[in-house]
């Protein structure tokens, strides 16, 4: 992406601005990200940048507060869509890889910014949306096991913390392989097996 509109709104550039963040983020080591590439890459000047930013941990938190929206309202639509909540879990765990394929610079960054040892706006985003996306599936989770679907001894923290490892082992595995697509592959055989560990046995 190479924007040479000068002009842009200020909503616009600061959405263009994260768009770029997440391409660079899929295409080199996120911490390794300058706001001279960032720049460079939208056809400005560092210092257009900054006018909209007062420094690379703003745009950090802009991106993270992007994908943090995003990403739940993906997996919200799509288990609102679900007939029922071991259907609702499936569909979260599907949606969310396709939202990793879609956009593979953002697991990369979430990791990266978890793995920062000083607390930033952007790590905490990171935390928070992690906090969000666990309590959707702990109430999922109970809702499953209250209609009898899930196994009424299930332990729901312990199932929430496997859901989202698995996850992260999906995308861990894609990211290795250098091939984040095999995800859409592996993803559904998978969750058939996590989907055994929980279910409620007739």
């Amino acid at each position: 992406m190479n924007i040479r509109k000068k002009n842009l709104p200020a909503a616009e550039r600061r959405a263009v601005t994260v768009k770029v963040v997440v391409e660079l983020a899929a295409e080199q080591n996120p911490s390794d990200i300058t706001t001279a590439a960032i720049a460079k890459r939208m056809g400005l000047t560092q210092g257009a940048l900054f006018r909209h930013f007062p420094n690379k941990d703003a745009i950090l938190q802009t991106v993270m507060e992007w994908v943090s929206e995003r990403l739940l309202s993906r997996v919200d639509k799509a288990v609102q869509a679900a007939p029922s909540p071991l259907a609702a879990l499936e569909a979260m765990f599907l949606a969310h890889v396709e939202f990793v394929v879609e956009h593979p610079g953002v697991p990369r960054m979430l990791f990266g910014e978890l793995q920062r040892a000083e607390e930033t706006g952007p790590k905490r985003m990171v935390q928070t949306l992690i906090q969000r996306y666990g309590e959707r599936l702990r109430r999922l989770l109970e809702e499953g096991k209250t209609r009898g679907e899930l196994d009424a001894h299930l332990d729901t923290e312990a199932s929430a913390i496997l859901f989202i490892g698995t996850v992260q082992g999906l995308v861990m595995q894609s990211l290795l392989a250098g091939d984040i697509g095999r995800i859409r592959h592996d993803a559904p055989r998978v969750f058939a097996i996590y989907h055994r560990g929980i279910r409620r046995v007739q």
